[in-house]
C-alpha cells in the first residue's frame, strides 16, 4: 500500500509541473485596450501595423505638430514630453512585435525631441523633425 501512495503522489507531481509549465506558456496577458482620439476602446492586434495600435503616440505628436506650426516651442516642448514618456513606457510591448519598425519611429522621435529641447530652438527646424516623426508613424500603416 505504502508503494501505491508513493507512485500516486509522484504521478500527482508529474502532472502538476506539467500543467504549471503548459499554463506559464500562457503567461504572456492580452494586449490592453486603449481609447482613442475619439474614446473609443481598440486593441493593439487591430490597428494596421506590425507594432500596433499607434494611434496614441501619433495623436501625442500630431499635438506637438501643431503647437510648432502656431510657433508655440515652449508648448511643444512640453507636450513632446509626454509622447517621450509614453513610448517609452511602451517599449517593452511593442518594439519586440517588429524592431526595425520600432527603431525607425523612436529615431524619429529621438530627431524632435533634439530639435525642440535645443538652447534656442530654431522653428524650421522643429517643423522639419516633427513632419518626419508623422511621416514615420504614417509609413508604419502600410507595414500590417
Amino acid at each position: 500500500m505504502r508503494y501505491f501512495h508513493n507512485a500516486i503522489r509522484h504521478v500527482a507531481i508529474v502532472t502538476s509541473i506539467a500543467l504549471l509549465s503548459i499554463a506559464a506558456g500562457c503567461s504572456k496577458p492580452a494586449d490592453k485596450p486603449s481609447a482613442g482620439a475619439t474614446g473609443a476602446v481598440t486593441t493593439q492586434t487591430n490597428a494596421g501595423s506590425k507594432l500596433g495600435d499607434l494611434s496614441q503616440f501619433r495623436n501625442i505628436a500630431a499635438d506637438v505638430a501643431g503647437l510648432v506650426d502656431k510657433s508655440d516651442l515652449p508648448g511643444a516642448k512640453a507636450r513632446i514630453k509626454d509622447l517621450e514618456t509614453t513610448w517609452d513606457e511602451a517599449e517593452a510591448g511593442i518594439k519586440p512585435r517588429a524592431a526595425a519598425d520600432w527603431h525607425v519611429v523612436d529615431k524619429a522621435i529621438d530627431h524632435a525631441l533634439s530639435a525642440l529641447r535645443k538652447s534656442s530652438p530654431v522653428q524650421a527646424d522643429c517643423k522639419a523633425a516633427m513632419d518626419e516623426l508623422m511621416k514615420a508613424f504614417d509609413s508604419m500603416k502600410s507595414k500590417a
